[in-house]
């Protein structure tokens, strides 16, 4: 926001009567013919370095008159520290309007404080120029201590919060990786289920006769569901151990089968064991489906005939060779990698669905670009996310916030332009990078009675430009005030820049403040390229934060 001039207006009383009206008009019409007299003064025509003089404006005016008083650094080549409020005094008919202004100088020689614009309705008046002298602060050492100049004291930046966000990041990865130990990775209690099935078959079948005794089968009479059982026990031995098809095999082509084994000498089973199986096997089916009863003793019976039988196969079966045995080991081993690889799949599936999870989430809230170039990297997001500096260049002093601190650059210049002028620069990249700012400061040795023209050194600075390789420059002027209040000139566009080293060029844009006195000149300007949303908004902060006095305490 910039800081308006300081205006006064005084309403007109309106009466009920027509004479009144009348009175008003006529009051109205009268003050555009009225006399004000305008006369400024200073306290003090000589002061030390840095000492303040009160520059006063006295304006006497009718009571219904629009008074503009100066603002700004309109008084330079001295600085202005500090603006009083008006004070008013009614005087019979007419108005005395008193203006002050603390000014300062730190710079010894002698001086003139311009003439001051000052507008009373429609009519413009100036005050007189006025001679000031600075003198030096003289010293006596013979009283004054000297001491050594203190060493340059490294200042600490001002920490930010990045630790939060990394404990924080670090804790949510903990989460999910003790998560993902507990649920996938972590070798969980086998259930009794597990346990059975990691016993060898013979063990599963005797564990399985054992729970068959345990069951209430037989006391509640329920033969049909005994047998099933035993004979689901001692076909699944045999599934295993003998023949592959045992459990969905008829009983005659599981007892044919067994014959076939015993008579290749594959297994060596006897007659009886076989006569036992068939005739078990067989009742069982008359249980099942033609629902024949069953004494309950002969279905007891029938249970330890077949573990005899389960130990007499056992006995029957050769003895697994190193081969087998290696079989079974590789076996097992492959089925651990199996394991192994299928907790690795669904691992790799979870964070995959995190990341895009996360990144979808972040890029509906904060915008796909903006998150692609926080992952990826981006030179211009890194500056406007950064520290900012806030600091004063150049004197009078230039006060601006940046990304970076801006450094202070030499300026070659012919020896018959350093005669009349002192130019200190300062800036961060150069023109032909894709983001650069530069501030610079020109003071003429010799002081003119006009203030130098803004849109003349605007023109300048563009040829400037051109003679550095830029082409197609689009200019536009507007007016420009800073927060602070002081006016000047904003030259602005766009442009093709030349890329360094390449005979090629990017689309940019540049943005050049001007601001200036009776001999001085100060400038900002900035360019970065036109498709970096980025740079626009570091742009637009430091156009925000640009004052030509540092802040007061």
């Amino acid at each position: 926001m910039s800081k308006t001039p300081s205006v006064f207006r005084f309403p007109i009383a309106i009466g009920r009567s027509a004479v009144c009206r009348l009175f008003s008009i006529f009051f109205f019409l009268s003050s555009f013919f009225s006399f004000s007299q305008v006369t400024s003064s200073i306290d003090s025509t000589k002061i030390k370095i840095g000492a303040q003089i009160t520059y006063k404006i006295s304006v006497e005016s009718e009571p219904n008159s629009l008074v503009v008083f100066p603002e700004g650094q309109t008084f330079s080549p001295l600085e202005m520290i500090e603006s009083y409020a008006v004070d008013t005094i009614k005087n019979k008919d007419k108005f005395s309007l008193i203006k002050k202004y603390g000014l300062t100088q730190f710079d010894s020689g002698k001086y003139t404080i311009p003439r001051q614009k000052i507008i009373i309705g429609d009519k413009t008046f100036f005050t007189d120029s006025l001679k000031v002298e600075v003198n030096n602060v003289v010293v006596d050492t013979t009283k004054q201590g000297l001491f050594d100049i203190k060493p340059i004291i490294e200042v600490k930046k001002q920490g930010s919060d990045w630790w939060k966000y990394l404990l924080m990041a670090l804790l949510i990865i903990g989460i999910i990786g003790f998560l993902m130990y507990w649920f996938i990775w972590r070798k969980k209690p086998l259930s009794e289920a597990e346990q059975i099935a990691l016993l060898p078959p013979y063990d599963r079948a005797k564990l399985a006769l054992k729970k068959l005794d345990e069951s209430h089968y037989l006391e509640s009479a329920a033969i049909k569901d005994y047998y099933s059982e035993l004979t689901f026990i001692i076909r699944k031995y045999l599934d295993e151990k003998v023949y592959d098809r045992a459990l969905e095999s008829t009983t005659d082509e599981l007892i044919n089968r067994l014959k076939l084994l015993k008579e290749g000498n594959q297994v060596e089973l006897s007659n009886e064991d076989i006569r036992n199986l068939e005739s078990i096997l067989k009742r069982a089916d008359l249980v099942k489906f033609a629902k024949s009863a069953v004494d309950v003793d002969l279905a007891k019976l029938d249970r330890n005939t077949i573990d005899i039988e389960i130990d007499h196969v056992k006995e029957a079966l050769p003895e697994p060779t190193e081969e087998e045995k290696l079989l079974d080991e590789k076996y097992r081993g492959e089925l651990e990698r199996k394991k192994k690889r299928k907790k690795i799949i669904i691992t790799v599936l979870i964070s995959v669905f995190l990341l895009v999870a996360t990144f979808v989430g972040f890029s509906i809230k904060y915008g796909f670009g903006y998150v692609k170039d926080t992952l990826i990297g981006h030179d211009s997001i890194e500056l406007l996310e950064g520290e900012w500096v806030t600091s004063a260049y150049g004197f009078p002093p230039v006060t601006v916030s940046t990304p970076k601190v801006l450094k202070r650059t030499e300026i070659n210049l012919p020896d018959e332009i350093k005669a009349q002028m002192d130019v200190t620069n300062f800036q961060y990249g150069s023109l032909l990078d894709f983001f650069n700012i530069n501030v610079s400061t020109t003071v003429l040795k010799q002081e003119s009675q006009e203030p130098i023209d803004l849109i003349q050194a605007s023109e300048k600075t563009i040829k400037q430009i051109e003679a550095m390789g830029v082409q197609n420059i689009l200019v536009k002027n507007e007016k420009f005030v800073t927060p602070n209040g002081a006016e000047g000139l904003k030259t602005y566009g766009s442009a093709k820049f030349p890329i360094i080293s390449t005979d090629k060029f990017y689309e940019g844009e540049y943005v050049i403040l001007q601001f200036s006195t009776n001999k001085v000149l100060q400038s900002i300007s900035m360019s970065w390229r036109k498709d970096d949303v980025y740079a626009s908004k570091i742009v637009e902060r430091i156009l925000n934060s640009v004052e030509l006095k540092k802040a007061e305490e």
